[in-house]
This record gives structure tokens, sequence and C-alpha cells, in this order.
């Protein structure tokens, strides 16, 4: 697989950064919500006093009493971690309703067992770093949680919380659950071909991405999101590489900005009909200014996601969903 840098290296970006008449800002903020890739990004576009506003009201240390409500609705969760060589994995795990629950507002517990065909398993232990996401495909809602294990059981794993906020429901596509009583057993992951991944990345409409960044005090930080399109929207090069759009959105830059920071990334890709799941984990990169960009209309910037590792899991989900467009 193709290695791809950056196309405006971190030192170019972060003078960019500096350049701008607000630098004492840009400096009050680095004890606030947003870490340097964050703020060089939202500096590129222009909306530094924007997030400086908005960062700490939105984002927060504790969960709120709706978003408490909200988790043990959930027939699913999406899971960000980093594995012990440093690879960060996307994944999703499912169980009955009610399987998350927050017992306060600085705590979530996930009755999750053990599954050793997960990659993303590794990095779920005492004391690690993930990123959590809800996210309810009937409504579009979704909460992203970030913070660190407290503890892991062969039967649950609780998070404290660092933190936490919500995301609007734009790209996210519209399913519903489909309930049966009749489920294929998970197998142990398969070997799929070159083509066999481009088919399913070529379709997809819906993947999660996982980033993360070490601070200055070696505190990590996991965080797991949402990218979302018309099929089609992720394109499969000719060495294996992804090119994703990123859209106009919140001025967070959670992912992209880990991804400025760390060139790396985890994604999976759900396959909500049958269960299955690709799993990919390698390099990533921000294109701020690539020439590609006429080939992606609507899009302000574009990423790129070369693999290094990649697991195909058969029927890992039990939870099944359809468009609601396929009824």
């Amino acid at each position: 697989m193709a290695d791809f840098v950056n196309d405006e290296s971190w030192s170019s970006a972060m003078e960019n950064q500096r350049d701008r008449s607000d630098r004492g800002r840009l400096r009050e903020m680095q004890d606030g919500p947003w870490h340097e890739g964050e703020l060089a990004l939202q500096a590129k576009a222009g909306a530094v006093e924007k997030m400086a506003a908005i960062g700490d009201r939105y984002i927060r240390p504790h969960l709120t009493e709706q978003h408490r409500s909200f988790f043990p609705e959930l027939p699913f969760l999406v899971i960000g971690t980093v594995d012990d060589d440093g690879y960060p994995w996307a994944t999703i795990r499912d169980g009955s309703k009610g399987f998350l629950c927050s017992p306060d507002e600085w705590s979530l517990v996930a009755n999750i067992g053990i599954d050793t065909s997960d990659p993303a398993e590794a990095g779920l232990h005492a004391e690690a770093a993930i990123g959590w996401l809800g996210i309810q495909l009937e409504t579009r809602r979704r909460n992203r949680v970030n913070g660190v294990l407290r503890s892991r059981t062969d039967r649950d794993f609780e998070l404290s919380v660092e933190h936490t906020f919500g995301n609007c429901p734009r790209y996210i596509q519209q399913r519903e659950e489909v309930i049966s009583d009749e489920h294929e057993e998970p197998g142990e992951p398969l070997a799929i071909s070159i083509a066999e991944i481009r088919r399913i990345v070529e379709i997809a409409d819906t993947f999660f991405v996982a980033s993360y960044v070490d601070d200055d005090i070696k505190n990590r930080h996991v965080d797991v999101s949402h990218r979302g399109g018309q099929s089609g929207f992720v394109r499969f090069g000719v060495e294996g590489e992804l090119t994703i759009p990123d859209y106009n959105g919140n001025h967070y830059f959670n992912t992209l900005g880990n991804i400025l920071t760390n060139p790396s990334a985890g994604l999976v890709f759900p396959d909500f009909s049958s269960g299955a799941l690709l799993q990919m984990t390698g390099r990533a990169a921000v294109l701020l200014d690539s020439e590609e960009m006429t080939q992606f209309p609507g899009a302000e910037r574009l990423w790129r996601f070369s693999p290094a590792k990649t697991i195909y899991r058969r029927a890992a989900l039990r939870t099944r969903f359809r468009n609601r467009t396929e009824r």
C-alpha cells in the first residue's frame, strides 16, 4: 500500500495559525477543549473566534441527563481503541436493549463480553483511553464520549468520562432496526481479496473512524466519529488507498485535528444488513489544498487513508438494520 504525507506539513499549518492576529487567543485556548491540531484547522477555516466562544459550553466533562437517558436506548455502540503497537481501531459492539447504562454523570457502563476476534479488543483494558460514540440510526441522534476505562471484566467495562458532546444529524443515513429471532453465528476473521474490499468500500454510505493524540504529559485522548454520504462517497485508489471528502460541519475538527497531529486512523465499514464488519488500520493524512477537491463536489478538504492491516468479520453484529426505503 502507498504511504502518504500531508500536502501541507504540520509546521506550515502551525505557522498559518501563528500568523493570525488572534495569536494571543490561540495561546489561551491551549488550556481549553482544543488541541494544536484542531486549532490549526480551525485557523485555516477562519473559525478560531467562533470555536473559542462555544468550546467550553458544548464540550463537557460530564454527561447531561439527556445523554444519560440516551445510551440505554441504543442497540449498539461504536468504540475507538489503540492496540499495543499504537494502531487505532474502530469497532461496533451490540447487545440486548439496556446493555448500556450511566450510573452517574461521570460514568458509562457497557455490558459487553470479551471478543478476541475483534482487533479493537486489545485496547479495551483498565486504564486504557477509548472513544465512544452512541448513534441512533432511526432518529439520527448521536453523542460522542472520550474517556478512560475504569475497569474491564469478561462481562462488562466502565468508562470514566473526560469529554462528551452531541453532534448534529447531518450525513447520517436513516435506518430502522430489523427484529428477527434468526441470527447467523459469527465466525473467525476471514481473508478477503482487494476486489472484495473495494466493493464494500465503494457501495458504503457509512463508516466510522477512530483517531487519537498523546498530549504533552503523556495522556492519551481517543476519539471515534461517524462519516456518511451517498453510496460511493469514499474513493478507492489504484493502490488500495481511500480518499474521503470532508464537508462543511461544526468546525470541531476532532478527527482531522487528531490525524494532523498523529497521522494514523482506524476505520470500520459495517454491513448493517448482514452484520459483517470490515476493519482497517493504517496511515492517514489531511489534504488541505488538493487539486483532487474538484472531484468531490461540496467538499471543503480531503483526507487520505492507506491501510496497513485489514480484517473482515462475518456476522460480527447480531443487530440488523435496513434503509427506510427498503420496506
